[in-house]
């Protein structure tokens, strides 16, 4: 089982904001990062070492991430982080998959050329990370492509719905950043592309296409890996 990440992996987290709520998002994001993997047992004393605080603000962080859904509250046995079925995420992406067909869309509505030439920046970042096959890196770089895409659709509505699914898509996106990497990189550029050209309809399909791929690969993964060894996330 992989150990809690140490002090030095996080570092203590900052103090300004309350403690209790900086606690939250830190572990959140060891989720997310994949620092702390599905089905890892999540020890409270070796946690607040980790973060530097006492047990008391990771027990009530641990309380908020069941609610939530990132952690499982097992009696007599603690907490573990969810390990999310197969369901779970063909759901979510699904969801991800209509807000972001819309992004396109928008975003070849009313990008200027400025717009575009940034989205090829992201683009280049996202291809230096998969060639150096930093996963992390490639899912913060295809989570910052696609919310600039949301950005440039000028559509406060999708700009405020799509942060509250990013988090999981991220977290989701993780296991098959590297193995999809080439491909969803290939289509992204086609849809800057349709972007460029002010091509609304197509950049709304060429998105359509990109995240039923994502959503199809990503089930095809799981339930491959499930079959040998019961868990998605094997490193």
């Amino acid at each position: 089982m992989p150990d809690t990440p140490t002090a030095t992996a996080r570092g203590p987290i900052s103090r300004p904001a309350p403690l209790r709520q900086a606690v939250y998002e830190a572990l959140t994001e060891l989720i997310i990062n994949g620092s702390l993997k599905p089905g890892q047992h999540l020890v409270e004393a070796e946690l607040a070492d980790s973060l530097g605080v006492s047990r008391q603000p990771i027990r009530e962080a641990l309380q908020r991430l069941q609610t939530a859904g990132w952690v499982d509250l097992r009696p007599a046995q603690g907490a573990y982080v969810h390990s999310p079925t197969a369901q779970e995420c063909a759901q979510l992406l699904s969801v991800r998959a209509l807000l972001e067909t819309h992004s396109a869309r928008g975003a070849a509505e009313h990008a200027t050329p400025r717009d575009v030439a940034r989205l090829w920046e992201l683009q280049q970042t996202g291809l230096t990370a998969l060639a150096a096959g930093d996963a992390r890196a490639i899912v913060e770089a295809n989570a910052a492509l696609h919310g600039h895409i949301t950005l440039l659709s000028r559509n406060a509505v999708l700009a405020e719905l799509i942060p509250q699914v990013d988090r999981r898509v991220r977290w989701y996106y993780m296991p098959i950043a590297r193995p999809r990497g080439k491909d969803a990189w290939n289509e992204h550029a086609r849809i800057i592309e349709a972007i460029g050209e002010g091509a609304p309809d197509r950049a709304e399909e060429l998105m359509r296409r990109h995240t039923r791929n994502t959503t199809d690969f990503y089930c095809a993964q799981i339930a491959a890996v499930v079959g040998r060894n019961g868990s998605v996330w094997t490193g």
